[in-house]
């Protein structure tokens, strides 16, 4: 809570039920059903009824009691100044492993701030390693039914697990588990696995350990650590190899068969670092189960691939010019690890379309090191060094995922802005999608299409 009583609220939706009972920006939500509320776990819970009673104090002290009947689950259209409604808590863990150790100094304070927060967990995805939350957490989760919650496990082994996380606790904290287990709340999970660590015996061991907690945990996702190359006073972690990426796959492999057939979930899934390092074909669409850990990097290429090739074949079916030129250079940036499948989908565009030129570049992570081969951990320094001289063409491509949310600067504050200016080409920002892609790349050449349907790939 703040210092003054209720939590300030930013916005109001326009045609909502809030600007409809005249709540304003500037305005302070004191309760709901006469309870006052602690943070957004109780705000999401609270308004859910079809009746609720909402108290507002304006901003010259004058407070409303206003009644409320809508749809169950319906929102009132409010925002807060803070989106949890309570402060961040960070984390208290000095993981082994943890990739913000491994920042250089000098950036922006926010790059350092390390979240533990079982809310943003539920709201955003978030992993949570359970050491930061009390029994009352645990409670309210339970009360309310808030699912999914998102944990960082790393191993079953109780000592490893203090050891990994550098927290005495961290290896009790596991019970908490069985509580929400119990209770049918929905979890997802993820293992860092770093070599000669937690991988190995202690892989197969911790997999077997978190069937246990099937049906409601959904999945568990199976990451290779990140090591940049500030690590100077940091465990010393070492890189995995090819054969130890195929070992990793074996393991994994070996898991979703035995539980496919035994509870029709493959449960544990490697992420797509592990089949590039090991230089293995991807694992069809089938084999994620929906892809509930995209955000962890678990199928998005497969994704990526066969949004594509479904956009392609639509597109296909969709020009109304069967012999449609297209005239245009242009380039895309990506990171080193997605290369070869984007140069795949340019080179199929520049098939589809004979008069188009694609130029794509893999950039090296020199900021962070070159074992960081994501396009998110991508710098716009190292774009822009990297591109000097190199034939842009008219337009340049970059991925959404090297700026902060929502904003168009790098991730080491460069603007997208400079980099235009610099540069002196035209930047465009494509989406995830594999549609996105495509409609990226013919973005100005649409008025030679079928425009009507466009984007619906």
């Amino acid at each position: 809570m703040n210092q003054k009583k209720g939590h300030v609220i930013s916005s109001v939706l326009p045609g909502s039920i809030a600007e409809e009972l005249e709540i304003a920006p500037g305005d302070r939500l004191l309760a709901i059903d006469n309870t006052e509320i602690e943070d957004i776990f109780d705000y999401q819970f609270l308004i859910q009824d079809n009746y609720i009673e909402v108290l507002v104090e304006k901003p010259d002290g004058e407070q409303w009691l206003l009644e409320v009947d809508k749809e169950y689950d319906e929102d009132l259209g409010i925002a807060f100044e803070n989106g949890l409604m309570d402060e961040y808590r960070s984390c208290h863990n000095k993981c082994i492993f943890c990739f913000i150790d491994q920042m250089p100094k000098g950036m922006r304070e926010t790059l350092y701030f390390k979240d533990d927060d079982s809310r943003l967990s539920f709201l955003q995805g978030n992993y949570v390693t359970l050491t930061n939350m009390s029994d009352h957490d645990i409670d309210r989760i339970i009360r309310y039914h808030l699912s999914p919650i998102n944990i960082s496990f790393h191993t079953m082994n109780p000592q490893l697990r203090c050891r990994m996380l550098n927290n005495r606790f961290a290896g009790e904290a596991l019970g908490k588990v069985d509580r929400l287990y119990e209770a049918g709340i929905t979890m997802n999970g993820q293992i860092v696995l770093c070599k000669g660590v937690n991988d190995g015996a202690e892989l197969e061991y911790s997999i077997s350990e978190l069937t246990r907690y099937l049906p409601c945990l959904e999945s568990v996702s199976v990451v290779p650590v990140g090591l940049s190359r500030y690590r100077e006073g940091l465990y010393p972690l070492e890189p995995f190899e090819r054969e130890d990426a195929r070992e990793v796959l074996r393991i994994i492999h070996g898991w979703q068969e035995k539980l496919y057939k035994e509870r029709g979930t493959h449960f544990v899934h490697a992420s797509d670092e592990w089949y590039i390092l090991a230089g293995e074909e991807l694992p069809g669409e089938e084999r994620y189960d929906g892809y509930l850990q995209l955000e962890n990097g678990v199928g998005m290429t497969r994704l990526l691939l066969d949004e594509f090739a479904r956009g392609r074949e639509e597109l296909r079916l969709k020009r109304q010019v069967p012999d449609l030129t297209v005239q245009e250079e242009l380039s895309m940036v990506t990171g080193r690890l997605a290369y070869p499948y984007i140069q795949q989908m340019a080179r199929e565009m520049m098939e589809d379309f004979p008069g188009l030129e694609i130029h794509v570049y893999a950039i090296r992570n020199d900021f962070f090191g070159e074992r960081i081969t994501v396009s998110g951990l991508l710098t716009g320094q190292d774009i822009l060094a990297q591109l000097k001289g190199k034939p842009l063409g008219e337009r340049l491509l970059l991925p959404q995922n090297v700026l902060r949310s929502g904003e168009s600067v790098f991730l080491d504050d460069l603007t997208v802005e400079e980099m235009k200016n610099t540069l002196q080409v035209e930047i465009n920002i494509v989406k995830s999608s594999g549609c996105d892609f495509i409609n990226a790349v013919l973005g100005r050449h649409w008025n030679d299409l079928e425009t009507k349907e466009r984007g619906t790939f």
